[in-house]
């Protein structure tokens, strides 16, 4: 549960949830599919002593407004940058996880003089593998299931819980991802977070797998200084697709955590702070601003 007081902003009527902590050069985390804030963990707080940390709830996901109406990757990246507008950032480093990193590269695609670098962790976007668990979701009737799934009685069951393990990594050496995933589950026993899961879902997946892929993109963008970040246990989107982007990107830094799974944010908290810093860092320094260190 997350301690941060949440901001919001209204556009066309809509509320956009938020956090806005800390001082210095911007940094906007972008979570995965059912995630919020929240899923950043201790994130927020780490980086918020060296940079300024926006933490958005996207819409449909978390505390900000659900609706009818368009989730695409788009949609969100408009959101994020009237976010921007709002609060007067003109650039920022993106920080994006799972399909947040698909809708971080949305953004970089659509609004490129907003990203001054970006950092995509377990990305979504790079390659059509993913998860059973995923794919079954953008299948016809999972809105159906769904409510089963997230149920009390089901969820309380130790054989599904352990399922629900297989499906992250090692349950031994990725307790937070296993932890998030079925936290994540749960909120869609909510039938409004139940129908946006639905439509974003929809939107990248299918039954055979992602149905978005940026990498023919990225030569387009081989001067932007880029990073990314992944669990070796990984079982949502396979590790291999980290190496993936390094092919297009063959300057973009890449650090995989050993023990970690789909959330390495949240399995390695200290080792995914210290390889993100220096990277947050350098654009800082390239402004001519100085961190604090230790």
């Amino acid at each position: 549960m997350s301690n941060h007081h949440l901001r919001a902003a209204v556009f066309h009527g809509d509320a956009l949830r938020y956090v806005d902590v800390g001082e210095g050069p911007p940094v906007v985390l972008v979570h995965g599919l059912l995630g919020s804030h929240a899923s950043w963990g201790s994130q927020i707080d780490k980086l918020s002593k060296d940079f300024r940390v926006i933490a958005v709830d996207l819409y449909g996901c978390g505390a900000s407004d659900k609706f009818k109406g368009d989730y695409s990757l788009s949609a969100h990246a408009a959101s994020l940058r009237d976010l921007m507008q709002h609060l007067d950032i003109e650039k920022a480093a993106f920080v994006g996880h799972s399909y947040g990193g698909g809708v971080s590269m949305q953004m970089l695609y659509l609004f490129p003089e907003r990203v001054e670098r970006l950092c995509l962790v377990s990305s979504g976007g790079l390659g059509p593998e993913v998860s059973a668990l995923l794919r079954a979701a953008s299948l016809p009737g999972s809105e159906l299931v769904l409510p089963i799934v997230a149920s009390p009685v089901v969820r309380g069951l130790v054989g599904v819980v352990a399922a629900g393990m297989s499906l992250v990594g090692a349950p031994l050496r990725a307790p937070a991802s296993v932890a998030e995933v079925w936290r994540s589950l749960g909120t869609v026993a909510d039938p409004a977070t139940r129908s946006a899961f639905l439509c974003i879902t929809r939107g990248v997946l299918g039954p055979f797998g992602q149905t978005v892929c940026a990498l023919k993109y990225f030569p387009d963008y081989e001067d932007l200084p880029a990073m990314v970040i992944w669990g070796r246990q990984d079982k949502m989107i396979p590790v291999h697709q980290a190496e993936r982007h390094r092919e297009v990107m063959p300057h973009a830094e890449a650090v995989v955590l050993e023990t970690a799974g789909h959330f390495p944010h949240l399995d390695e908290p200290d080792a995914f702070h210290e390889a993100l810093v220096p990277f947050l860092a350098a654009g800082a320094s390239e402004g001519g601003l100085k961190l604090q260190t230790g």
